[in-house]
């Protein structure tokens, strides 16, 4: 495991991508402790991307570093990034922990540790030379993907909102690119929190107060280039504006 977890650190420091990791994971759990391993090194965990291919499925996770962290900015250098694929989303930011304990959190108790909620990008990209180009476990040992977050304001009465009701439509230098109303695979996002207050965080000592955990795509990814200037619109959670340049 140390080989891989060596490779992934080395190809974001010196931006040369991998054909494919040394070592690949042999399951899921491996695959999250090449995770957990890479965010150790790369710094604090500040936030969580949580998912789930369909409403009953399993989630999955990956941590988020503080590095790669942002809130209410427009712009960010597309120096950070190999590739840019944009993604809108729904973000919870939590005002207390949420730690591992033997009785389960209980979606009440989640719900009443969230803070506010907010729309946001999720920047996908790869220390791969390709987007996609490898097998599942090793793109979710490579943190699931992620390049970078960007949060926006927080909305009012977010207990109102209804998320699968949610209409969102993704422009990119003026053309809608896609337009969807509870586009999330994954259904409903507070039972993602759920699952990753009780399971999916655990490995690194739970939620804390401060993360933002942010629950999938409302829109599927988009790639830009470099320059372009995206634009979410949020049904009842306003707009959210990035340029990567």
């Amino acid at each position: 495991m140390n080989r891989t977890v060596d490779a992934l650190i080395t190809a974001r420091e010196t931006r040369r991508w991998l054909p494919a990791l040394p070592v690949r994971p042999a399951d899921e759990a491996e695959a999250y402790a090449i995770q957990d391993a890479v965010a150790r090194r790369l710094g604090p965990v500040t936030a969580w991307k949580v998912g789930a291919r369909t409403p009953e499925s399993e989630p999955f996770r990956a941590p988020i570093n503080a590095a790669t962290l942002f809130f209410d900015t427009g712009r960010l250098p597309a120096s950070m990034f190999h590739v840019i694929g944009v993604e809108a989303e729904i973000a919870y930011r939590l005002a207390r922990d949420l730690p591992p304990r033997d009785a389960p959190w209980t979606r009440d108790e989640v719900l009443d540790a969230v803070a506010s909620v907010h729309p946001a990008f999720e920047i996908v990209d790869t220390r791969f030379t390709a987007f996609g180009s490898q097998d599942p476990l090793s793109h979710m040992a490579d943190q699931m993907n992620h390049g970078a977050l960007v949060v926006g304001p927080a909305i009012a009465n977010w207990r109102t909102l209804d998320p699968l009701a949610e209409r969102v439509a993704l422009e990119v230098d003026g053309e809608t690119r896609i337009e969807t109303v509870g586009g999330n695979t994954a259904g409903d996002p507070v039972r993602l929190l759920v699952w990753l207050a009780n399971a999916g965080a655990r490995s690194l000592g739970g939620l804390r107060a401060g993360e933002v955990v942010t629950t999938g795509s409302c829109t599927g990814t988009v790639f830009v280039q470099p320059g372009s200037r995206s634009v979410a619109r949020y049904g009842t959670m306003g707009t959210i504006e990035l340029t990567v340049e």
